[in-house]
């Protein structure tokens, strides 16, 4: 493994911006510094093979786990996060065949997943205030020596000039307020009859555009930036996620998952935003909706992990967003040694906090009540390295864009006391500024 040391920056964009022209370019991004709690940023593009997969794809996670293994193993830097592997992103609809259902084949804008074997990155640690150039010994040496020219090239104080974009119409919301209200009443039914206790109902917002998505991208992040956000370009269109949630990280043995679930909307009184936290802090509702998702993930921790070891560490922290206050609890694990990574998302995937309990049913309710698969929305995007670490997120707070169009989706938990109309109420609430903000570009 090669490490080349670069000038420590908080404008990754510009890092971005030096490889965007190159194959598949993929930004995960901490946020910093407008959004705490991610670390590091990891840029890196021009991956060494690909992998596509479609909704019906036969265990997609172990087709993940040989793409995974065509790169040699790495020893683990206590510093680097990342040396050389996987980084891309499953759609929700690849958890169809590891909960039993058949797979839903309605048409989506981009792949139902889609990886790429990446054999160096930029990284910068926003810890330690260091950036480097890692390269895995699969990285053939013209292009090692061809990125360091690129990096060292960068102008890390100069602003960015962001290129063309705009919308062509609003958003379309694909439900209006009664139809929505109507099919949340149906979800209050099968939890009368107790077939599920929860489920997570969403709806998809959509809108024709034109030109740089990374300027829009950038615009986002300036709103509504999150600990777990990426930027990413392939073949068939682009993803743009604003994500404040973590699904899986690993780091050897060693496995943490923070889900959120119970939300307010932000107020712009300070006071009235302080007892809006507050009571979503105290709020049984949010608090029983937030313990099922617990369960639910420390039962697919349990499958993989050695006995004893599944422990809930922390419950019902309130984490402040730009648009909501949420409730976020951690559940942490170790893994048995024979396992994967990419055994751990067959088992566990797709996150619990976006399905419902229990999990099998709570999608049948989904599939049955949602006018469109979801896709990336409520997937993951994330690594797996090959020097043992690995990390994910919950694709919420996500766009999708293709053929011209993008899209992105909101929604919520639903338990016997939720209010239809409350309900709708929060899903805009969690949707607003990332559609005000995409549509202040509107020609």
């Amino acid at each position: 493994m090669q490490i080349v040391s670069l000038p420590y920056s908080l404008n990754s964009a510009a890092a971005f911006q030096a490889v965007a022209d190159l194959p598949a370019p993929v930004w995960l991004d901490s946020g910093r510094p407008l959004s705490s709690g991610g670390r590091y940023d990891i840029i890196s593009a021009d991956p060494l093979s690909t992998l596509a997969l479609t909704a019906n794809s036969p265990e997609p996670f172990s087709q993940l786990d040989d793409l995974t293994c065509e790169l040699c193993p790495q020893e683990r830097d206590s510093q680097l996060p990342f040396c050389g592997g996987v980084i891309g992103f499953a759609g929700y609809e690849l958890g169809g065949e590891g909960n039993y259902l058949s797979a839903d084949t309605r048409a989506t804008d981009l792949p139902a997943g889609f990886f790429g074997l990446y054999s160096w990155a930029f990284i910068a640690d926003h810890q330690l205030g260091s950036s480097h150039l890692v390269f895995h010994p699969a990285c053939p040496p013209r292009q090692v020596r061809e990125l360091i020219d690129r990096f060292k090239a960068v102008q890390w104080e100069r602003s960015l000039t962001p290129k063309a974009f705009r919308l062509l119409a609003p958003f379309a919301h694909e439900l209006d307020a009664r139809d929505y209200r109507k099919r949340i009443e149906r979800i209050l039914e099968y939890i009368a009859a107790g077939d599920v206790y929860q489920a997570n109902f969403t709806q998809r917002f959509s809108a024709p555009y034109e030109g740089d998505l990374f300027s829009v991208y950038l615009a986002l992040r300036q709103r509504v930036a999150g600990p777990f956000s990426a930027y990413m370009e392939l073949p068939q269109g682009s993803l743009l996620s604003l994500s404040p949630e973590r699904f899986i990280r690993a780091d050897g043995d060693s496995l943490r998952t923070e889900p959120i679930k119970g939300t307010a909307a932000r107020v712009s009184d300070p006071i009235e935003d302080q007892r809006a936290a507050f009571t979503l802090q105290k709020s049984p509702k949010d608090r029983a909706e937030n313990l099922m998702i617990v369960d639910l993930l420390r039962n697919d921790f349990s499958k993989l992990c050695r006995s004893g070891s599944v422990r809930v560490p922390e419950l019902f922290q309130l984490a402040s967003f730009a648009n909501v206050h949420h409730l976020v609890s951690v559940v942490t694990g170790e893994i048995h040694g024979d396992a994967s990574y990419s055994d751990l998302l067959a088992a566990c995937f797709p996150g619990g906090s976006i399905t419902g309990a229990p999990k099998r049913r709570s999608m049948e309710v989904i599939r049955e009540l949602e006018s469109s698969p979801r896709g990336i929305y409520c997937g993951s995007i994330g690594y797996i390295s090959s020097c043992g670490r690995a990390d994910t997120n919950i694709a919420i707070r996500t766009f999708s864009a293709s053929n011209g169009r993008m899209t992105c989706a909101a929604g919520g938990g639903i338990v016997a006391d939720s209010d239809p109309a409350a309900e709708y109420n929060e899903c805009l609430a969690k949707v607003r500024l990332l559609l005000e903000t995409a549509e202040q570009f509107l020609h």
